[in-house]
């Protein structure tokens, strides 16, 4: 199939509405356009030269982490909650109550990708691992009453108030598992040659317009494709996710998607992956270069603390996966007294290692700000 002459599908009427019945996705593709090819041969060498940082950043797990924790913010805040990633490393109690729900489905998400990459070391990608990644992700929050972990088995809908006035309505319900079966075939069909990058971008574009759960799409589907690189080998660990690049050009992207549905543009939709890539891949890289220096920095002045530098690094193996402790952690981490612990927070703190955010002069919260503003915070 030609991304030139391709033709995503066709509106079928329904009982007072009509719902898009895409085209299955599991056949070769081509191309005319050159500018695909210069696009995915840059993107394939920016995938390249961010995994190459995964080999060369020590302890490396400890700072994917956070990228999962930028990730399950950005995402979440295409869907509308209001967390910033300086909460999400937060505790629940050291928020303010309304704010808690919107934390939670972050956790939720974090919960998600991590179970969900670790699991890939049984399964391949599969709608299996899709839907127990969905339940884990709706557990306890809002939509846990929309079948978590399961397809639909109704009618839903994009944008609007209802059936009525919705921007786009996926396919009949009764579609879906056929469509997400072609879908799980078309990642593993070693029959054609279609690039990962290709591959990936048409995936996630026939995820969302398949629209397969009754809530959660947008987060499943933008997982789906860390999922995919690393459950292929472009990537060693889940470093890359679009969903910064996505929420910092959110109507294009949704354009993007809508032109392939209602206008055959699938060129469009992949030049816009692609550049998405190209773009985040590149910040990844600027950020491992950055966590390598700041980590520098951090050791230099670790070891400045003569018999408590080593407590000092416990700290800070910590922090680097989530930057923010109270007193009492640090007392539990350390296994030292709450004095002691509190005398060296305060230590790090007067010496630019750490900021105390709360003003309090108990419950104290310290948060590694150098590290955080790494990641956009």
């Amino acid at each position: 199939m030609k991304f030139e002459t391709f033709t995503a599908g066709q509106w079928l009427q329904q009982y007072q509405y009509k719902s898009f019945s895409p085209v299955p996705v599991n056949r070769e593709w081509s191309w005319e356009d050159p500018k695909i090819n210069t696009l995915l041969e840059r993107a394939s060498r920016a995938l390249a030269e961010l995994d190459a940082f995964t080999l060369i950043v020590p302890d490396v797990d400890m700072f994917i982490q956070m990228h999962i924790t930028k990730e399950a913010n950005n995402s979440s805040r295409i869907e509308g909650t209001q967390t910033h990633i300086d909460e999400a490393v937060l505790d629940s109690s050291q928020l303010a109550p309304e704010k808690r729900d919107d934390w939670q489905e972050v956790q939720n998400y974090i919960q998600a990708i991590n179970e969900a990459v670790d699991e890939l070391q049984r399964l391949p990608l599969s709608n299996r691992l899709l839907k127990h990644t969905h339940a884990v992700l709706m557990q306890g929050v809002r939509g846990e009453h929309k079948t978590p972990g399961e397809f639909r088995t109704s009618q839903n809908w994009i944008g609007g108030s209802g059936l009525a006035d919705a921007v786009f309505i996926p396919p009949h319900q009764e579609e879906v598992t056929a469509l997400m079966g072609d879908l799980e075939l078309f990642w593993h069909n070693e029959n054609i040659n279609v690039p990962d990058l290709i591959r990936i971008a048409i995936s996630h574009y026939q995820f969302e317009t398949i629209h397969p759960f009754l809530d959660g799409n947008g987060r499943i589907g933008r997982l789906m494709i860390a999922l995919y690189l690393v459950g292929k080998g472009l990537l060693r660990k889940p470093s890359l996710y679009l969903s910064d690049f996505f929420e910092r050009n959110r109507a294009s992207y949704y354009d993007a998607l809508m032109r392939v549905r209602m206008s055959d543009d699938m060129t469009h939709w992949v030049k816009f992956f692609l550049s998405a890539v190209i773009e985040t891949a590149g910040k990844g890289k600027q950020t491992f270069e950055s966590i390598l220096e700041l980590r520098r920095d951090m050791d230099q002045l670790a070891f400045s603390y003569g018999k408590r530098a080593e407590n000092v690094q416990l700290l800070l193996r910590h922090l680097y996966r989530r930057p923010a402790i109270t007193a009492i952690q640090a007392s539990g981490l350390l296994e030292v007294s709450h004095q002691t612990a509190s005398a060296l927070l305060n230590k790090m703190t007067h010496d630019g290692m750490l900021q105390e955010i709360t003003g309090y002069q108990r419950n104290r919260v310290f948060v590694f700000t150098r590290y955080l503003s790494l990641f956009g915070a």
